[in-house]
Parts: C-alpha cells; sequence; structure tokens
C-alpha cells in the first residue's frame, strides 16, 4: 500500500463511502455525476485507489471499500463534521462552509481538529459566551 492518499483521492474515497452509505452501492458513474467529472477520470482514480489497497474494483461492478479504505473516508468525513459543526456556530452561510471546508479540511493537523471540537463542545455548552463572542463581531 502506498503512503498517505492525495487530497485528491481522500475526495474520491469520502465520496464512495458516502455512495455507499446513502444508496448502498457505488458505481464509476455515480461518483463521475456526483463529483461533476468524467467517467475516464473516475475510471482512471478508481484503478489507481485500488493498486494502492483502498478499495476493490472490478470493471462494470459496483466499488468496495477495503477497511483501509473506510477509515480513510471515515476520518475525512469527521474532519468535515467538525468543521461544518464549528462554522454553524459561527453562524456561517452554508456557502461559505462548504468552500472553506473543501479548502482546509484535508490540511488540519488531528491536534488542530481536537481544538475545533473542543472549541465547538465549549460553545454550545457555554451559549452566552458565543453570543457574546458573535456580537463583538463585525456584520458583513
Amino acid at each position: 500500500m502506498a503512503g498517505t492518499p492525495s487530497q485528491s483521492a481522500e475526495d474520491y474515497l469520502e465520496r464512495i463511502h458516502e455512495l455507499i452509505e446513502s444508496k448502498g452501492t457505488a458505481h464509476v458513474a455515480d461518483i463521475a455525476q456526483s463529483l461533476g467529472v468524467g467517467k475516464p477520470s473516475v475510471t482512471s482514480m478508481v484503478q489507481k485507489l485500488a493498486d494502492e489497497g483502498y478499495l476493490n474494483y472490478e470493471k462494470y461492478r459496483s466499488l468496495t471499500l477495503t477497511d483501509s479504505g473506510r477509515s480513510i473516508a471515515k476520518r475525512i468525513r469527521d474532519r468535515h463534521k467538525v468543521l461544518a459543526e464549528f462554522f454553524t456556530l459561527l453562524d456561517l452561510d452554508d456557502k461559505t462552509q462548504a468552500r472553506d471546508i473543501e479548502g482546509i479540511e484535508h490540511h488540519l493537523s488531528s491536534e488542530t481538529l481536537d481544538t475545533f471540537a473542543d472549541l465547538s463542545e465549549f460553545f454550545r455548552q457555554n451559549p452566552k459566551v458565543l453570543e457574546q463572542f458573535k456580537s463583538k463581531r463585525p456584520t458583513h
């Protein structure tokens, strides 16, 4: 198995996992449609991910994630969830959240991510502090 997957590979693993969770299966055409890329690009990445041991791929069949692939997909999903919860507490709109999460989720250390999770929990347990913080921020 190769080292850490690229950001693009992580995005594919996350999307494949989401498709399997929501539809029960993931096919090249589903991935292409959901990511807005061509089937040849998806096939190329899927073959690479299979070669690296992250998923099982047979042409014209649904994909399955290996334990390693599933683990990475869940880690990315959990990162995404932590950031979305934090940004939602700060009243950032969905479009801003999606753009910013996509930009940073692959680059955060686990320590920073844990800090965001802890801060989100602190704000949930101390809503007056959160409101005080928000009231000091300029409105856009």
